[in-house]
Parts: C-alpha cells; structure tokens; sequence
C-alpha cells in the first residue's frame, strides 16, 4: 500500500541558492512527482510591486504591512491605472455588494491610509492616488517617474 506524502517548502525570494539545492536532491530521484502553483504575476509599476496570489505590497523592495481593505482598494486601483474609478465601483468591487447611500468617507478613510502607509517611506513618490472630487479615485503615474 502506497501512502502518499506532501512537501511544500516556501522560500524568501533571496534564498535561491537553497532552493536550487533542494530542488536537485527532489529531481535527482524519480519517485518524487513535482507540482508547481500557478502564480499571478506581480503587477509592477515603478517604486511598487504588487503580488495578488499572497496580498503582498513592496514598496521600494520593502514590504508594507496594509489591512484587507486597503490592499483590495489598491490592487483594484492600480490595475485600472489611469482611469478613474466611482466611489460606487470601488464599493462594489471590495465590499462586494451595492448599496444606494454609499459612504464616500468609508473609502476615503481606507484610501487615507493606504496614501499614508505607501508614501510614509518614499519623499519622492512615481505615483499617486489621486481624489476626484464627489466622484472617486483614480491611480496614475506621475510625470518623468516611470510613466508610460
């Protein structure tokens, strides 16, 4: 009777020498069948990676610590950059539901932030969220910082 065994090892991106290591002893031996996650690809915009698969933010190679809110609001923003996006179509994409009287000040507090934990490190940021008023928020790069 065969009993099947699971390893899962998760490594720092700077631990490559180890990882290939591990992986030469794992192919080295037939036996062993290996099942690789398919993972989002990060979206990247200058000065910010975004890892959506592990809600993960890096700020200029630094993790930022954000709330579920604030790291939805922003991978929802981010890949509309450029355009702007209602308080209605914010809402409904993270809070998952409509609602007729929609609290701006609710989004406004998350985007607050988030504006406060992205920039608290950078003095010369390459993009902005930027407040349009009594309509929403809109992600845009800045001028000479990487735009495209």
């Amino acid at each position: 009777m065969d009993i099947g065994r699971l390893l899962i090892l998760e490594f720092n991106d700077n631990e490559t020498d180890i990882f290939k290591k591990v992986m030469e002893v794992v192919e080295g031996h037939p036996d062993f069948k290996k099942y690789e996650l398919r993972s989002e690809p990060a979206l990247q915009i200058p000065g910010l990676e975004i890892y959506p698969d592990r809600r993960k933010i890096y700020r200029d190679r630094r993790e930022v610590g954000l709330t579920a809110k604030e790291f939805d609001i922003l991978c929802y923003l981010a890949a509309n950059r450029g355009r702007v996006m209602t308080y209605a179509q914010i809402y409904q994409q993270v809070w998952g539901d409509y609602v007729q009287d929609i609290e701006n000040n609710t989004i406004g507090y998350h985007i607050c932030h988030l504006k406060e934990k992205l920039f608290l490190s950078s003095a010369c940021p390459s993009f902005d969220i930027r407040c349009v008023r009594s309509v929403g928020y809109c992600f845009e790069l800045l001028p000479g910082k990487g735009a495209v």
